[in-house]
């Protein structure tokens, strides 16, 4: 492939030789290079912007990442504490704490240049879906979702049981409890106990409840419970697996965290010390993605707008420090609005947007 300045230069001493009476095809096979070759630079700005094929060598733009900071972003990427996490992550992680070395696709090359660009964490890549319609949440304590999840004992054929609910709004876990048996009076102890520590007893609309087509969750014990409670209950539509998406998703990230035993707890006690330790690491150290990457406490006690504030701020001295690193807008830092529980139509978001609390029977 020939140059840029290579080619100006060739074009300019065939044109002198043409000029002075050579013939244009002798002029280009004396250069090395065919009429068609000069006639296609001419007609498709191969002398202003060079060879346009995507396997043509180009100088490193001006504003690219130093050697410097290139071994920056592959140390910080490296060490103990993100050995697990994404650059997705590990960017908003290091952005809390005032540092920025580069932006997320500028970490994921440098990995990917060093052989390191392997999803991280035991989990496959996730996949995006299309789940039904169902409730909208504008804040917390308006929505939330709860399941049960089978925890292996080191002895094979024994399970213990964790029971979850989780606020749909700020993805925060308002309640859990791990037993070793499977029985509806765990459920609306659960219930009870997680009523009583949101205080939803105060407020006006009380939340919805939603969680699968599972007996225990729909035994007379547990609805008796809600019903005094006040809690509204809502269950998954026949034949739609993926209507309790964000509970499945939540034991999915609990049962792919590194510190999960792959050969089961050995005792109830064991199982209930690890689930502490995930629920205190999920609530307030993990960067939740469907939140613009702040822990759900921050979300569940409005601590979020000042986050992403202080993120766009940082952002906007990062840009002023090198403009030519951006070629639009600063990444979004917005605070997410309402939350489905599945997609809805905008015009249903919208309404439930304005209105203070929006709830919807499921199919």
């Amino acid at each position: 492939m020939i140059g840029l300045e290579d080619r100006q230069a060739l074009a300019q001493d065939i044109g002198t030789a043409h000029a002075a009476g050579a013939r244009l095809h002798l002029a280009c096979e004396v250069a090395g290079i065919d009429v068609r070759t000069l006639q296609r630079w001419k007609a498709h700005a191969g002398l202003t912007s060079g060879d346009g094929r995507p396997q043509a060598v180009r100088p490193s733009p001006s504003h690219a990442l130093s050697p410097a900071e290139r071994a920056a972003l592959l140390a910080v990427a490296n060490e103990p504490r993100f050995a697990s996490v994404p650059p997705a992550r590990i960017v908003p992680m290091l952005a809390d704490e005032g540092v920025y070395l580069g932006s997320e696709s500028s970490m994921a090359r440098v990995l990917r240049e060093h052989g390191q660009n392997a999803h991280r964490g035991r989990a496959k890549q996730p996949k995006a879906s299309r789940p039904p319609t169902t409730h909208i949440a504008t804040a917390p304590g308006q929505v939330w979702c709860w399941d049960m999840t089978y925890l292996p004992a080191s002895v094979i054929g024994m399970w213990f049981h964790l029971y979850l609910i989780l606020d749909l709004y700020s993805r925060k876990i308002v309640g859990w409890e791990v037993h070793a048996t499977d029985d509806s009076v765990h459920a609306a102890h659960l219930v009870r106990r997680t009523a009583l520590a949101e205080g939803i007893a105060t407020m006006t609309t009380k939340p919805v409840l939603h969680g699968d087509n599972g007996s225990t969750l729909k035994a007379t014990t547990v609805l008796a419970m809600l019903q005094w409670l006040g809690i509204k209950p809502s269950y998954s539509r026949p034949r739609v697996s993926d209507d309790n998406a964000y509970a499945e998703s939540l034991f999915r990230t609990a049962k792919y965290r590194p510190e999960f035993p792959t050969k089961g707890f050995a005792s109830l006690d064991e199982a209930r010390a690890w689930a502490a330790g995930f629920v205190h690491w999920y609530n307030f150290e993990h960067r939740h993605s469907g939140i613009r990457y702040v822990s759900p406490g921050q979300r569940h006690c409005g601590e979020d707008h000042a986050i992403l504030a202080a993120r766009h701020a940082l952002y906007l001295q990062a840009k002023q420090r090198n403009p030519a690193r951006w070629s639009g807008l600063t990444r979004d830092w917005s605070p997410i609005g309402p939350v489905t529980l599945n997609p809805e139509r905008d015009a249903v978001v919208n309404m439930a947007a304005s209105a203070h609390h929006t709830q919807q029977k499921a199919a």
